[in-house]
């Protein structure tokens, strides 16, 4: 097996795309060690799941991020990685992967607060033993982003259109439906926090507020402290004429100019919809989505 050309492929992917060949691959390796070490995986499960028990959550805090990369079955896995597929290109037409990641992570951090929360609030579930395992929290919180910030843009479903404002409806709907029907209680729950995140996030970023802004920061800072640092090779002074100065000021005005025009797109979204924008807004985005 060629890794090079294994790590080049994967380098080559969008972020949502990273994401779901991980948690693919953890599904594949999580399945396989029963049949080549004859070992039961789940003690190996236990380790990343998040429990409803808040001590026992404290005993492994990484487990209110893990658990969203380890799945129950493949049904479960199939409809999570399809989902985050689809709205993750739509999502980064628009944002960066940073947007992308601070929106994902935090709809899993959000899920797996308000699955802890319910388990040790209502009485009908505190009696009750539970984890939760699977990226839906994550998912739901893009999915329901991108319904929010772009509400009256229409997307087709087997034979007929419908508004994204209509979808996240639906979607919120049919998870307070399943939960008042005692099914899934705990995914229910993590669904609706990861909705509630999202929901937040879109409307405050149309008022022009990140609420991400210092996640990004703080993972930025955690990635700068494992980098490794390269060895500089020893400084030397030289003189020589150029036009550094200029060619900078040059490439800053038109990174200005780029993103002034991004800016300006966004704005006509967030008041008349994604479907008032011109063919060549519409390609210029799209292009400046992949760029980033």
């Amino acid at each position: 097996m060629n890794t090079g050309g294994l790590r080049y492929q994967f380098a080559r992917l969008n972020i949502a795309e990273k994401l779901i060949a991980i948690n693919v691959l953890i599904f594949l390796l999580i399945n396989l060690i029963p049949v080549l070490f004859g070992s039961n995986s789940d003690t190996i499960i236990q380790w990343f799941e998040l429990p409803e028990d808040f001590f026992a959550f404290l005993s492994k805090p990484w487990s209110l991020v893990t658990y969203s990369f380890f799945h129950a079955g493949l049904g479960h896995i199939f409809w999570n990685m399809l989902l985050l597929y689809f709205f993750g290109r739509t999502f980064l037409n628009l944002f960066d992967d940073q947007k992308f990641i601070a929106v994902y992570f935090l709809g899993v951090i959000a899920g797996g607060l308000l699955f802890m929360l319910g388990y040790n609030i209502f009485p009908n579930l505190s009696n009750t033993n539970s984890v939760l395992i699977g990226a839906s929290a994550g998912v739901t919180s893009v999915l329901i982003f991108i319904c929010a910030y772009i509400p009256n843009q229409e997307i087709r479903i087997i034979f007929f259109n419908v508004k994204l404002w209509q979808l996240g409806v639906f979607v919120i709907l049919k998870d307070v439906l399943t939960l008042s029907m005692g099914q899934n209680v705990g995914g229910m729950l993590a669904h609706l926090g990861g909705a509630v995140l999202g929901y937040t996030y879109a409307r405050q970023l149309l008022k022009g507020k990140d609420i991400g802004e210092g996640f990004i920061k703080l993972l930025s800072s955690i990635g700068t402290v494992f980098k490794t640092r390269e060895r500089k090779p020893p400084l030397k002074t030289v003189y020589k004429k150029s036009k550094t100065t200029r060619t900078s000021k040059k490439v800053d005005y038109d990174k200005e100019a780029h993103q002034r025009k991004i800016d300006t797109i966004l704005d006509k979204i967030s008041k008349s919809g994604y479907e008032s924008l011109s063919k060549a807004e519409k390609d210029f985005l799209f292009k400046a989505g992949k760029e980033d």
